[in-house]
């Protein structure tokens, strides 16, 4: 006899596979109805064979309990006798015990009496008459052959559990199906040694597989000893030992536990309780189940509904922990079979969130995706923006060229005339009768500063219009860089009757961008200012001063004598296209302000209080973390 431990999930599973279907054909005597009509609770005894230690009668027990309390609201009287049969097997025992039964409830009759396991079954219908009367009598825990050996009576109804040590065996093949030993353990009490039989019987087709050995009549160290020196290839069934051959009583799960703590195989077994005492597992009759259904029985009864004998469900049931040990995989396992104690894996506990996280990671790789190819779009634009911004520049600074190639041209006729006038002058001294050395060689000197001025003119017009396809970052002074926008600067200047300053800061402004490029803002800037005092009447200036601001930053105002820039109009200025000028572009001021916010700066306009417009340029310093 048998026994799950009294798990919820086990229930849950038990609840999920079905019900027992009852066959209703044997007829209830109307003395089982006497609670009704006496207008009291009714009474159930349950008699347990053993004392109050095995837990298989305990188990089924307690599953009654709870429920014919569940089901009558509590309104019910349920008694409980522990016959202890095993170690008092004797008739005198017996009979006393019935005697003292028949005195206790002699005034309590009750109406359903509940024997549990062989004993107890045999115990009730021996003295049925003295013990219980006309009450119903439901039996259960031992199948259908020994209630014909009991020679039980028609209306005593039987819940019964057929064993099949076969199906257990076959449990155990599929778990090891490399096993070539095969070894039976069975006890020395009477129900151990029936039982051994039986298993012989029904093992015998299974056996001739295997090496197979029966070890019964063994005290308990016996069976240790035996079981430490199973071979690897082999499976062990163990069936029941209630006694062992020293006549030492056990409970039979205390005994499996002993054996299977040192045992070299793994040990299967057809009852439940001895899952979480080492067995891996079996073919098994849950008592928890089996109370259940013989608490439904006893409802019926109660309630004067015909009642007939049912068949307890079989599970294959195994430890996970023990297929762990052994080495088993659950992939052998036959469908439906129920794993005590097996750890859920990270998807079975954690599906949903598995999900949820699965889909944040997908939908963040597509968007990470997404935004990779947006930032390659993004960078390949940046790349082609730039070139075309090199291009417009070129062909800003290529205009620029344009309009000072006039002054230009008479600032180069200059050093060019003085080394042609120079030249004619060596040539008349080396013609006469004594030459003066001294003055050749003079003149030979002014030839050679004349030719650094055109030089200089030169390489600054080769720098303004020199194309680049990539930005050249350089570090340089601001300061100096706007004294050299002003000698390009100077012979336009000049021509048009404009003068010129510049008031350099006290210490380097040093920032880091295109040289060339910034250069190029300075002069849009300034050409635009000369051409805003073209029509003034009064003195023409234009002012170029470079500072440092309050909070460390480079900054460049260039500031003419010219109309001003009319109010509302100091965005647009900016604007592409946007011109005061009859042969304008309209792209000067907005190539500027598109460089300096390249290189990190700003640029404004205002009026001066003096008149004219004031156009200040912001750079970040190189070393801004320095200062």
């Amino acid at each position: 006899m048998g026994v799950l431990r009294n798990s919820a999930c086990l229930r849950q599973w038990l609840t999920r596979v079905g019900g027992i279907c009852l066959l209703l054909f044997v007829t209830v005597p109307a003395a089982v109805g006497q609670a009704l009509t006496e207008n009291r609770s009714p009474r159930v005894l349950v008699l347990y064979p053993y004392d109050e230690r095995i837990a298989a009668t305990t188990v089924a027990g307690e599953a009654i309990r709870a429920r014919l309390l569940d089901a009558t609201g509590a309104k019910i009287d349920l008694f409980s006798e522990f016959l202890d049969l095993a170690r008092f097997p004797d008739e005198d025992y017996m009979d006393r015990m019935a005697q003292f039964l028949v005195t206790k409830y002699s005034g309590r009759s009750p109406d359903v009496v509940i024997a549990l396991g062989e004993q107890s079954a045999k115990f009730v219908v021996t003295h049925r008459a003295t013990l219980a009367g006309v009450a119903k009598i439901i039996v259960a825990g031992f199948n259908k052959s020994t209630a014909l050996k009991l020679k039980m009576p028609p209306d005593v109804i039987g819940a019964f559990t057929e064993f099949n040590i076969t199906k257990t065996a076959e449990l155990a093949r599929r778990l090891h199906p490399s096993a070539r030993h095969l070894f039976v353990l069975g006890g020395s009490s009477e129900f151990d040694r029936w039982w051994l039989e039986t298993a012989k019987a029904d093992l015998a087709e299974f056996s001739k597989d295997y090496d197979t050995t029966y070890l019964e009549d063994l005290t308990i160290e016996e069976f240790v000893a035996q079981a430490a020196a199973f071979p690897p290839d082999s499976i062990a069934l163990a069936l029941t030992i209630f006694q062992d051959r020293s006549g030492r009583n056990f409970i039979p799960r205390d005994a499996i536990k002993q054996i299977t703590a040192t045992a070299s195989a793994p040990i299967f077994g057809p009852y439940s309780t001895y899952i979480d005492y080492g067995s891996v597992g079996g073919n098994v009759v849950t008592f928890e189940a089996l109370g259940e259904s013989v608490a439904d029985l006893t409802l019926d009864a109660l309630h004067g509904k015909p009642i007939t004998h049912i068949q307890a469900p079989h599970f294959d049931v195994v430890d996970a922990r023990q297929l762990k040990r052994w080495g088993l995989s659950e992939r052998n396992l036959p469908p439906g079979t129920f794993q005590m104690y097996r750890q859920p894996t990270f998807l079975e506990q954690y599906w949903l969130t598995a999900l949820v996280v699965s889909a944040v990671i997908t939908l963040q790789s597509v968007f990470i995706i997404i935004l990779l190819f947006e930032r390659r779009r993004r960078r390949t634009a940046e790349v082609e923006s730039r070139h075309r911004l090199l291009e417009v520049i070129h062909l800003n600074q290529s205009a620029t060229a344009g309009a000072l190639s006039a002054s230009i041209a008479h600032e180069l006729n200059q050093p060019l005339g003085a080394i042609r006038s120079n030249a004619e002058a060596a040539s008349i001294v080396l013609r006469s009768a004594c030459p003066d050395l001294k003055l050749i060689e003079q003149i030979l000197t002014d030839i050679q500063d004349d030719d650094q001025r055109a030089h200089d003119i030169i390489s600054r017009m080769r720098g303004l219009l020199k194309k680049r396809a990539e930005i050249e970052w350089q570090e340089f002074d601001l300061s100096e860089l706007t004294a050299t926008a002003i000698k390009i600067l100077k012979g336009e200047a000049v021509r048009r009757g404009i003068e010129v300053s510049s008031t350099p800061a006290r210490e380097p402004l040093l920032v880091r961008a295109d040289k060339v490029h910034v250069q190029q803002v300075v002069l849009n800037i300034a050409i635009n200012a000369m051409d805003a005092m073209t029509k003034a009447g009064k003195e023409r200036k234009l002012t170029l001063e470079t500072r440092l601001t309050k909070d460390a930053k480079a900054e460049l105002s260039i500031s003419d004598s010219g109309e001003g820039i009319p109010d509302g109009k100091f965005a647009a200025i900016f604007e592409p296209f946007y011109t005061t000028k009859p042969s304008g572009t309209g792209l000067g001021l907005s190539i500027a302000r598109t460089i300096v916010e390249t290189y990190g700066g700003r640029i404004m306009a205002s009026n001066g209080g003096d008149g004219g417009a004031v156009f200040r340029v912001i750079l970040p310093l190189a070393r801004a973390e320095a200062r």
